[in-house]
Formats: structure tokens, sequence, C-alpha cells
């Protein structure tokens, strides 16, 4: 019972947010910090329905130098909830080209600045890569991305799809990784408590002078640090550290 309440509230609250929302892209569309508002708007009221406790650890995402490529793990639909509440100012998120038909949600992306690509057309999803580059280099902005390209569903961190390191060795800018503990097979949405997330970011990796030559060796210690940093995060909830 709690949970279906749970998930009728979440339903009015996502469409309430998404209107929200797209007004605040409407009176300023496509402006950088739209996504961390909306991110804001979705998050907060959201881990309260759902009775989510998340402890966050994230000095280096909130003080890094803009502009950054930020590389996070993808566990279920919940992460818009879940990572919404660390999203630093002026930051964008890649997405699939398919949002744009999520009724309010898909709208409010666009107008919120954030890139999306149609990962099926090879001339479009380059296009985009370049137009992101360019953000990076000359708007004061940084782009988020969840580099596994899909959800995990807790299975494990999925590899990684290169695009994310292609652009920060492109504009030379740092990666900051930001890691959430495994939370989509231990929550429990039937509880009053429904448990604990911690999301945790690393220190910037740099990127300038390096070149796609470069690119296996980052993305295997991007993916190394986030499995250590994951398998301590899940270590701390269950008491084991």
């Amino acid at each position: 019972m709690l949970f279906l309440a749970r998930m009728l509230l979440l339903s009015l609250h996502f469409v309430a947010a998404g209107m929200v929302g797209l007004l605040l892209g409407l009176c300023r569309p496509f402006n950088p910090d739209n996504s961390r508002l909306c991110a804001l708007f979705y998050s907060w009221p959201a881990l309260r329905i759902l009775g989510l406790r998340v402890e966050t650890e994230t000095t280096s995402l909130r003080d890094h130098v803009r502009s950054a490529v930020i590389v996070a793990n993808h566990q279920s639909n919940y992460d818009l909830f879940v990572v919404g509440s660390v999203v630093p100012a002026r930051t964008v998120c890649l997405g699939k080209k398919s949002l744009k038909w999520v009724p309010f949600f898909g709208q409010l992306f666009w107008l919120s600045g954030n890139v999306l690509i149609d990962r099926g057309n090879a001339v479009q999803a380059k296009q985009a890569m370049l137009t992101t580059t360019d953000t990076l280099q000359h708007k004061d902005t940084s782009i988020w991305v969840f580099a596994e390209g899909t959800r995990n569903l807790g299975k494990g961190l999925l590899p990684f799809k290169k695009g994310a390191f292609q652009m920060a060795i492109a504009a030379g800018v740092p990666i900051v990784l930001v890691c959430t503990s495994t939370y989509v097979k231990h929550m429990q949405l039937n509880r009053w408590n429904s448990g604990t997330i911690k999301i945790r970011s690393l220190a910037p990796i740099p990127t300038a002078g390096l070149t796609l030559d470069d690119l296996p060796a980052l993305m295997e210690q991007c993916q190394q640090q986030m499995h250590a940093c994951i398998d301590r995060l899940d270590a701390e909830i269950e008491g084991r550290v």
C-alpha cells in the first residue's frame, strides 16, 4: 500500500515539476543553469516522497573549475531524483534524442540547453559532439554524462562509451567522476525509511595534452576509480568499513 501511494504521489510530482520547469525554460530558454534548478525541482520532493536518505561528499564536484566533463554511473530512472540534488551550476546533460518525446520532461530537457544525441545517426551524433566541445571550451559550462550509455540496474558498471572521454580530450577539460552507491537492489519502498544512498565525487582528472591515443588508458583509469569508489560506498552503507 505504501509503495502504491508513493508511486501515485511521485507521478503527480513528476508532472508538477515538469510544468514548473517548462515555464522556467520558456522564460529563459537554453540557459545552462536551468538544468540544475530543474534537477532540484525533481529531486528534493521526490526523495521525501520515496523515503530515501541521500548522503553526499561532493566538494570536488561543487568546487570544480568550469568547464568539465562530469561522468556518473547510471542505475535506474530514479537517478533523476537521486543525483539531481548534486548537479552543479551551469551544467547541462547529454541524453538520447528519444527523450524529447517524453511529455513535459522532454521539452524541459531541450529548453534547459541539454544536448540530445541520435546514436543511430553517425553524422548527427558527430555534430552534437562538436557542439559540446565548443560549449566546454567557450561557454563556461560543464557536461554531465552517464558514460555507460544505459541503466546498469545495480548489476555493476557496464563498459563505458567513448563519447564523454573524446569530448574531454578534444576540449582539454578535466573529468570529474561522480559515484553513487548501489541502491537499486536495496531500497525498500514499502517501508517508511526506504534506505540510504551515498554519492561521492572524486578529484578531477586532467586531460590537457592528451590525444585520442590516450583514450583507452583514460577510460580504464576512470572505470577503475569509479568501481573502487562504488565498492567503498556500498561497504560503508553495509557497515563493513
